[in-house]
């Protein structure tokens, strides 16, 4: 385990955005987390957790240690007669972790395809596409405590999951360093195919008893359709959060947007989508410098080439503004802003 000075993070982010870490360094296994938490005092230091780099906007040099996360392997390790329980290390590509169980026929995860990032940074976000999230599968998790350099058990009810958010986000943020997940997986599979794209993408290819991997390679033609490839044009995904509303709000903005659409959360709130609020304040494919709104997605804010960190979060206060003023809506970054 070397420690780096002065190293540049460009490679180490989807963004593309080249800033400098004062430390850098790769961990392999679970031990070398252990040393770096205890040996090198890690708790007082400011310091940055990545895996894959998919989630984070870099806006300036980070003056602390960056800790690349490189633990890899993924072994079924118990079943009974409706599931399999999988544990997958921090490093390994989320979607690389999602074939691996959509290859064996088990089943929870397949809508979660392409997903960018590792497995890691999954809970963190309670990571979620096409009607399902990570909550719904996820098993337990565990993660080093950094001021102790102890391992610790998280179950799902304590990783307090919600929309896009759980426990490490918020009271146990900067605590903890998650090192492996374990989900429990149906050998039954019921495909979750309950949003249109899915349905016509099948209803396309004459398929009407789907399985899991006709669903997972429904989800990736969506995705490949609509989303650029971070290693073509810097982005990150999403850049923010469907925004949740009242009931009363979104009736009273249907009379003046008709076509608005709205998902029901629960009984009192109406999930809007972030990107068509976006696209009708007429960002969709605009580009202002260096980044922009994709054409094809209005949810995806795009490094041109050579954008700044500082450009792009210009860009999404100005988008965050528009919103506001047409539509009265508050939409909130999914990515972590650094």
């Amino acid at each position: 385990m070397v420690i780096y000075q002065n190293i540049s993070l460009k490679p180490y982010n989807t963004f593309g955005i080249d800033v400098k870490a004062a430390q850098f360094v790769e961990v392999n296994t679970v031990e070398e987390v252990q040393v770096l938490c205890t040996t090198f005092n890690l708790s007082e230091r400011n310091k940055l957790i990545i895996g894959g780099g998919s989630n984070i906007l870099l806006t300036k040099d980070f003056d602390g240690m960056v800790i690349k996360m490189n633990l890899k392997g993924m072994d079924a390790i118990k079943e009974d007669q409706n599931h399999v329980w999988v544990k997958a290390m921090c490093g390994e590509p989320w979607h690389e972790f999602v074939q691996y169980c959509v290859a064996k026929n088990l089943s929870g995860v397949e809508n979660l395809s392409l997903i960018p990032g590792c497995v890691g940074a999954a809970p963190m976000q309670n990571i979620g596409a096409y009607g399902v999230e990570i909550k719904d599968s996820f098993e337990e998790l565990f993660a080093i405590e950094i001021e102790s350099g102890k391992l610790v058990k998280f179950t799902n009810a304590e990783c307090k999951f919600g929309y896009r958010e759980s426990v490490f986000k918020h009271e146990h943020k900067n605590k903890f360093i998650i090192v492996a997940v374990t989900f429990k997986l149906s050998k039954d599979p019921k495909p979750n195919t309950s949003y249109g794209a899915i349905q016509e993408v099948l209803k396309q290819k004459g398929i009407e008893q789907p399985s899991i991997k006709d669903v997972s390679e429904a989800v990736i033609a969506i995705r490949q359709s609509k989303l650029p490839d971070p290693k073509v044009l810097g982005n990150s995904g999403s850049f923010f959060k469907n925004p949740e509303i009242p009931l009363a709000q979104f009736e009273k903005l249907k009379l003046e947007h008709p076509s608005i659409p709205g998902y029901p959360v629960g009984t009192e709130n109406i999930k809007v989508p972030a990107g068509w609020l976006i696209e009708q304040c007429g960002w969709k494919g605009k580009k202002v410098g260096n980044t922009g709104s994709h054409k094809d997605q209005a949810l995806v804010l795009v490094n041109y080439g050579d954008a700044t960190g500082n450009e792009i979060y210009q860009l999404a206060l100005a988008i965050q503004a528009s919103v506001q003023e047409s539509f009265g809506i508050t939409i909130h970054p999914e990515v972590n802003l650094i």
